[in-house]
């Protein structure tokens, strides 16, 4: 076990946190900013519907891959040497994001941000806990609930004033290069403040299942992407072909494997593959809702980047940040009944802003309240779905169980930013109302059918797991 050389004093583990902080704000800001962004991002480098799609896929399938062995690395390699090669990495990154000049280019950053984030992100809560004594850790983890969700509702209010105001002619490349500053404060404070440790070099790592799942899921998406952009040529088939082989490869190694990323007797778990499969899709279909509604309101209704970030994803925001508040006090008592209302409140919103989009030049005042249910729905799904997932685990598969699911809630943004948005442009030949109609359908299709897979997840979530 990596041992470390824990700070003195109250205020430097307090600074230690406001670190940790940052690089979470950071890593939040950026995974989310494409949402509003991908429209504008999309006209200045000429890369069409497709670059709408790989912006946010990009992102979440490099962070979902690589999430667990950035993790496992810390713990070998130690936590603040990984911790600062991935804020630096992540600064670079952005850095190149702001620099793009075609659609390549940003994708291959993009996915570079991604990878860096998976290395930083683990690193945080192992710190905090060598950092922190027992009666003061938990004072250290409730910070991150008002911290991250004052930075969900202002990342999209954020992303939408850059683009507008147009600092230094920037324009949308303001959004990635403030991260010099961001970036930069936090790797200097990170030297400075993070205490050593040695790491255990006993620790594997299985880098070879996390390359087939990369493999699979880029296979996958690509076949998507493209197909549904260019055609269903021989090109893309390929693609989904051999993403398909490479899933079969990755489960043959989770079954072989002696520390595979997956604990086997995990999959054996009806309750957890159950909750597994509920998540994929569940987190797929709004993750692609959001790009939908963000399209709709820029290039359907002619809004500015800063007026649909504070009418559609503010609200929306606001929405996740209530409902996973409130959740927390009621998760132990509902179980998965929690999770049967969450989708039960994101079904009645999505078919609220389908009846306002059909209405006479969707007013604001309607608009507002309709996305505003959908995130009550997403956040109290966000806070209840893989909680109660673990709820038949034993304890020793919690620590793989957790780090898995984390892990594929972003590969489910990734399969929904493309497989959502695929519908909403094969939609576009009959006209925007057509299009987000349609895809609205499918989010509410999606809903629906979750309300009847809900009753396969335990009944309620391990004690204090939440």
């Amino acid at each position: 076990m990596a041992v470390l050389d824990a700070p003195a004093g109250s205020r430097h583990r307090w600074a230690v946190l406001a670190v940790i902080l940052a690089a979470e704000i950071v890593d939040l800001l950026d995974s989310t900013i494409t949402n509003i962004a991908a429209p504008t991002i999309t006209r200045a480098l000429h890369g069409g519907d497709s670059l709408v799609q790989w912006l946010g896929s990009s992102y979440a399938l490099a962070l979902g891959v690589l999430l667990v062995v950035g993790g496992r690395l810390g713990d070998r390699f130690g936590r603040r040497r990984l911790f600062l090669i991935g804020i630096a990495g992540f600064t670079l990154a952005s850095i190149a994001c702001g620099l793009a000049w075609d659609p390549s280019s940003i994708i291959v950053a993009r996915l570079l941000q991604g990878a860096f984030g998976a290395v930083l992100i683990p690193q945080g809560f192992g710190i905090l806990g060598a950092v922190f004594p027992r009666d003061e850790i938990g004072k250290a983890f409730s910070a991150f609930g008002p911290t991250l969700g004052l930075s969900a509702v202002a990342g999209p209010i954020l992303a939408g004033f850059l683009i507008d105001a147009d600092p230094f002619g920037l324009g949308w490349r303001a959004m990635f290069l403030i991260n010099i500053l961001l970036g930069g404060a936090a790797t200097v404070a990170a030297v400075r403040l993070l205490p050593r440790d040695d790491g255990d070099p006993a620790v594997s790592v299985d880098g070879l299942g996390s390359g087939l799942l990369g493999a699979a899921m880029f296979g996958l998406l690509y076949g998507l992407i493209e197909g549904s952009g260019t055609g269903w040529t021989p090109g893309p088939i390929a693609f989904l072909a051999g993403g398909v082989v490479f899933a079969g490869l990755f489960a043959w190694r989770q079954a072989t494997a002696a520390n595979p990323l997956i604990k086997p007797s995990l999959l054996k778990n009806r309750g957890f593959t159950s909750g597994l499969l509920l998540g994929i899709v569940f987190f797929a279909a709004v993750a692609g809702l959001l790009y939908v509604i963000s399209l709709f309101l820029q290039n359907g209704l002619g809004y500015t980047p800063l007026r649909a970030a504070a009418v559609g994803m503010a609200p929306i925001a606001a929405g996740i940040v209530i409902a996973s508040i409130s959740c927390y006090q009621l998760i132990a008592k509902l179980g998965r009944t929690l999770v049967f209302i969450g989708l039960l409140i994101t079904l009645t919103g999505t078919a609220a802003l389908y009846a306002v989009v059909h209405v006479s030049g969707v007013p604001v005042g309607a608009l507002v309240p309709a996305v505003f249910v959908i995130g009550l729905g997403m956040g109290t799904c966000f806070g209840t779905i893989y909680d109660v997932t673990m709820g038949d685990t034993d304890p020793d598969e919690a620590g793989s169980g957790s780090g898995s699911l984390a892990a594929v809630q972003q590969l489910a943004n990734a399969i929904g930013a493309a497989a959502v948005t695929t519908v909403y442009f094969r939609s576009l030949g009959h006209g925007q109302l057509h299009a987000v109609s349609t895809s609205l359908v499918l989010v509410a299709g999606v809903a629906l059918l979750s309300c009847c897979v809900v009753w396969l997840l335990p009944r309620k979530a391990p004690v204090q797991h939440h």
